[in-house]
């Protein structure tokens, strides 16, 4: 997903997102799941010397690289926690981001209300998740490809379809919806491809758990570099107000 972000629509996305979020300085900014603080520094650059950034994340390893990524910039503070049980006082944050991260959590419903307690009222927040069912793999077994998205949707994803319903999970945690977008990455590089959605490992899990035919899955996959590669997926963000 790090290399879905840095490509042209996950740096498009991004770049709405943070602009949507209209973080003026001096405010406090939380980023939940903040993983090896990709977005930390322009965080903290919007929010200024008199502003603060709290990242959470409950990876050491991951919040290690964010405080290498992040050493020098006063304005960022970083804690260990889960998205459930924020380590936040009541009201803390002017402006909060959850990217990418319900799609993984037990329940997406508690880390939202959560985020709701951790922020005050007038607060800003934005939210991006994908809709794993919208992934695309052009070949010409397309009764393969859609065995491949459902059986990502179905097994590979906790939160598969989160994408979708983000903006009905923040309504009901007590959030005004302000926008609802949505961004498509395209990849035509078969290899990129692979290494983000994990093509090759997941059809090779899906054959071993009997979701896909051994014979047909091996030559859908062996097909995917022969020629012109396509894939896409949607990603769903939404803008919204406490």
């Amino acid at each position: 997903m790090l290399r879905a972000a840095a490509g042209d629509a996950g740096r498009a996305y991004k770049r709405q997102l943070l602009d949507l979020l209209d973080i003026q300085p001096g405010q406090s900014v939380l980023d939940v799941g903040c993983g090896p603080g990709t977005d930390l520094p322009a965080l903290a650059e919007q929010a200024g010397e008199s502003g603060t950034v709290i990242g959470i994340d409950r990876d050491p390893a991951m919040l290690a690289r964010a405080r290498e990524r992040t050493k020098g910039i006063p304005a960022v503070e970083l804690r260990e926690g889960d998205a459930h049980a924020l380590p936040v006082d009541p009201g803390t944050a002017d402006r909060a981001k959850i990217d990418r991260v319900l799609m993984h959590v037990a329940e997406p419903a508690q880390a939202l209300a959560q985020l709701y307690r951790a922020t005050r009222p007038g607060a800003r927040i934005g939210l991006a998740e994908p809709d794993w069912d919208t992934l695309i793999v052009d070949a010409e077994d397309l009764e393969t490809s859609r065995a491949f998205t459902r059986y990502t949707t179905a097994e590979v994803v906790r939160n598969a379809t989160i994408g979708r319903s983000l903006a009905r999970l923040a309504e009901q945690a007590g959030f005004r919806t302000e926008a609802v977008l949505a961004t498509t990455p395209v990849f035509t590089d078969f290899q990129e491809a692979d290494h983000t959605l994990g093509l090759g490992r997941n059809m090779h899990q899906a054959i071993n758990e009997g979701r896909i035919d051994q014979n047909r899955g091996h030559r859908w996959f062996a097909s995917l570099p022969q020629g012109p590669f396509y894939a896409s997926f949607t990603l769903v963000s939404v803008i919204c107000s406490r």
